[in-house]
């Protein structure tokens, strides 16, 4: 069931508060507790970015692929993570709050590509729709569907960005012992820093993108 704008919004409140009692330590917003789709265990990843100059620029996203927790103990707890874990960034400053661009993923469980073959993964990708999560143990790495449109792959493209995000080669998920599965995802996102969230409509196209 899709999640609902409130829903999604309520998502997207829920990191913000979130980030700025972590990074703030302001005790005095008050946190409700959650029902609906908040309530029930789906896969959730907090995207941050840093805008400015009329651009976008990551600043952290960590998540969880599988349902192991409430959505918003979940969105909580990858908050915190993006803000302060995610290796590829420095935590979080108080000075850069209001420039950060919170957006919350909310998934589908995984399931895994079925295939006769491993070169027909592609044609089952639907770009702008579909994420991946590609593992070869202990390697595993994961991709938003918003990935796809924001840097204009094909699902070919996409499947080699997922295996080099998993730290095996770009044609590793051609390999019968690679698995790939696919996810779908509800994502909203900021309007702008602290201002209201709205859904992000992904760009769904064909398997293959035209040159």
């Amino acid at each position: 069931m899709p999640i609902t704008e409130a829903q999604g919004r309520r998502a997207v409140e829920l990191a913000r508060e979130t980030l700025e009692i972590f990074v703030i330590g302001n005790q005095s917003t008050q946190m409700t507790e959650d029902a609906g789709i908040l309530a029930e265990a789906r896969g959730v990843f907090v995207t941050l970015k840093v805008v400015g100059g009329g651009s976008e620029k990551l600043r952290g996203c960590i998540g969880f692929p599988y349902p192991i927790k409430r959505v918003s103990d979940a969105i909580r707890d990858a908050t915190v993570m993006a803000a302060s874990e995610d290796p590829r960034f420095p935590p979080v400053t108080r000075e850069e709050l209001g420039s950060i661009l919170v957006e919350v993923s909310i998934l589908s469980l995984p399931k895994v590509i079925a295939a006769k073959h491993p070169i027909e993964r592609s044609a089952a990708v639907i770009v702008g729709e579909d994420g991946l999560i590609v593992s070869r143990p202990p390697l595993s790495g994961l991709l938003l569907p918003q990935v796809a449109t924001e840097q204009g792959l094909d699902s070919t493209s996409f499947l080699e960005e997922a295996c080099m995000k998993a730290g095996l080669s770009p044609d590793a998920w051609l390999d019968e012992s690679t698995e790939v599965q696919s996810f779908k995802a509800d994502v909203f996102t900021e309007t702008h820093p602290r201002g209201d969230a709205v859904r992000v409509e992904l760009s769904r196209t064909s398997s293959h993108a035209s040159d």
